[in-house]
C-alpha cells in the first residue's frame, strides 16, 4: 500500500510540475498579425530555474524587419545585423543579477511584417547565471517550443494609417461577412498538462476508495 501511495504521489507531483511549466516559456506577442503591418512585438520572459536569468536573445527570421528596440531599465540591448543591414537578432543582457526564479519581465521591439509572410517563428535563447542556456526553439507540442506569430493576408483594398496599422475598408469587411477571427495560439502543452493532472487525481481518488473498501 505504501508503494502504491508513493507511485501515485509521484504521478501527481509530476503532473503539477508539468502544468506549471507549460506556461513558463518565452513568448512573443501578438500571436497574430497582418501582412505588411507595423507591430510592437512584446517578448515575455519568465525565469524558471535556480539562479538568475541574465540574458535573453531572440533570433529574427526573414519574414519580419525589426527596426527599433525599447530601452529597458537594468538591461543592455544589442541588435545584430547581416551584411545587408537586416537585423538578425536582438538580445538583452542584465546589468545586475537579472531575473530570479519567481520573476518575469517583458521586452519590446518594433518592426514590419513582410508582405508575403504567413508566420513568424521566434527562436529564443535564455541564459542563466550558471551558464546554462534554455533554447526555446522547438516545434509545436515540444517541451521547449518556439513562440509563433500567425500572419494573415492583407485584405483586398486595405491601406495603412500614419502609424503603419492596416486599415480594412468597411466594404471589405461586409463582403466577408465579418472580421476574420484570430486563430487560437497553440496550447497543446497546456492541454496535455491538464489531462495528466486529471488522470493523476482520478488515480489517487481510486486508490483512496479501494483503501477504504478493504478496511
Amino acid at each position: 500500500m505504501l508503494k502504491r501511495w508513493t507511485i501515485l504521489t509521484g504521478m501527481l507531483l509530476a503532473a503539477l510540475m508539468l502544468a506549471s511549466t507549460a506556461y513558463a516559456h518565452v513568448t512573443v506577442n501578438p500571436a497574430q498579425s497582418t501582412q505588411g503591418s507595423y507591430e510592437v512585438f512584446t517578448v515575455r520572459v519568465p525565469s524558471e530555474q535556480e539562479g538568475f536569468t541574465t540574458k535573453v536573445e531572440v533570433r529574427i527570421e526573414d519574414g519580419v524587419e525589426i527596426s527599433r528596440v525599447e530601452p529597458k531599465p537594468g538591461w543592455i540591448h544589442e541588435m545584430e545585423s547581416d551584411a545587408n543591414g537586416k537585423v538578425t537578432s536582438v538580445s538583452w543582457t542584465a546589468e545586475g543579477d537579472g531575473l530570479a526564479k519567481t520573476e518575469f519581465t517583458e521586452f519590446r521591439m518594433q518592426g514590419r511584417v513582410g508582405e508575403e509572410t504567413t508566420s513568424i517563428t521566434w527562436r529564443a535563447y535564455q541564459t542563466y547565471s550558471d551558464g546554462s542556456v534554455a533554447e526555446w526553439t522547438g516545434g509545436e507540442g515540444s517541451d521547449m517550443p518556439a513562440s509563433v506569430t500567425l500572419v494573415q493576408p492583407r485584405p483586398e483594398g486595405a491601406g495603412t494609417d500614419s502609424h503603419g496599422h492596416v486599415i480594412v475598408p468597411s466594404d471589405a469587411e461586409s463582403a466577408s461577412g465579418e472580421k476574420q477571427a484570430a486563430p487560437a495560439a497553440s496550447n497543446w502543452s497546456i492541454y496535455l498538462s491538464i489531462a495528466a493532472l486529471i488522470i493523476a487525481i482520478a488515480a489517487l481518488a481510486l486508490a483512496l476508495g479501494r483503501g477504504r473498501a478493504s478496511k
